[in-house]
């Protein structure tokens, strides 16, 4: 019986060993286009896009989780490997350099997702970008983004409208380790490439993969702050900041010329954990527009 049984079991074995596995299904087409898109709510939290080639501004960097989609918002495909970021709200695809402000890194890449999902994130890496701003894959830092206006412009103008980029063609360059100066002490806008790479040029073509260039800026951590908004009356301002009374909210006044705003901002707050705490009670407390910002 044994015999038999043993057998039986050796040709299922065989058996299985002929069968053929189906082929992997084939990866999705890339179809590269301009996207801003309708008000969408992820996170329990709403989004609403909007065109600015001329952003800038500070709060949260995070790095995307696993398991993103094959094909980005733009219709690109994602790669893990190439310098890509998440945005929540700007026109994809958009050009933007990143500076970690606790170390001083800089890098340029192309935001053509949408995201992060948690609202007191302000953009979000691929595992590529953060490994160059040394952002570890589950922390945070403190970050500043800015969009390049002209090279973003100019992105969407070679879409035409339609997938006129070749977003599969572009090789993964090849990467020497170099090492940069202590955070800090190196020379102000030192960059360095790597795999060979020059930093891009104001020619016309913008790639669609971003070369890998990392720059050494001055470190300026800053501050955490909650920023909730700037209004033209004094008395819209000060109810918000009445919502945020016991997160230490005040009404911060500037003027233009003639025009007078006043703006709400809650802190500062020595910790991300304790700016993410705050940011998650304004929330509650109705603040919609709360977010986290270094100052």
């Amino acid at each position: 019986m044994k015999a038999f049984l043993a057998g039986v079991f050796a040709a299922i074995l065989a058996f299985a060993g002929c069968t053929r596995r189906p082929p992997p299904p084939p990866p999705p087409a890339p179809h590269p286009h301009y996207e801003l898109g309708a008000p969408y709510q992820a996170g329990g939290h709403w989004y609403y896009p909007a065109e600015d080639y001329a952003l800038d501004t500070t709060g949260i960097a995070a790095t995307l989780p696993e398991g993103q989609p094959r094909l980005t918002a733009d219709g690109e495909l994602y790669d893990p490997n190439a310098l890509t970021a998440a945005m929540q709200t700007i026109q994809l695809p958009a050009i933007a350099t990143v500076t970690n402000l606790e170390n001083g890194r800089q890098i340029d890449l192309r935001v053509n997702q949408r995201g992060p999902a948690d609202p007191a994130r302000l953009i979000a890496l691929s595992p590529r970008a953060a490994l160059f701003l040394q952002i570890p894959p589950s922390g945070a830092a403190r970050v500043r983004v800015e969009v390049d206006t002209q090279r973003s412009h100019r992105v969407v103008d070679q879409l035409g409208g339609g997938p006129q980029l070749a977003v599969q063609g572009a090789p993964l360059p090849g990467v020497t380790a170099q090492a940069l100066p202590p955070p800090g002490r190196g020379e102000a806008g030192q960059a360095v490439a790597l795999g060979g790479e020059k930093p891009l040029s104001a020619g016309p073509v913008v790639p669609d993969r971003m070369p890998e260039v990392i720059r050494q800026m001055p470190v300026h951590p800053g501050a955490l702050y909650l920023r909730a908004g700037t209004f033209g009356r004094f008395n819209y301002a000060n109810q918000v900041a009445a919502k945020l009374g016991g997160l230490g909210g005040d009404v911060i006044s500037s003027r233009d010329g003639r025009q007078q705003s006043f703006t709400v901002r809650a802190g500062p707050f020595a910790t991300i954990a304790q700016a993410d705490a705050a940011l998650r009670q304004a929330l509650r407390d109705g603040v919609a527009d709360a977010r986290i910002t270094v100052e």
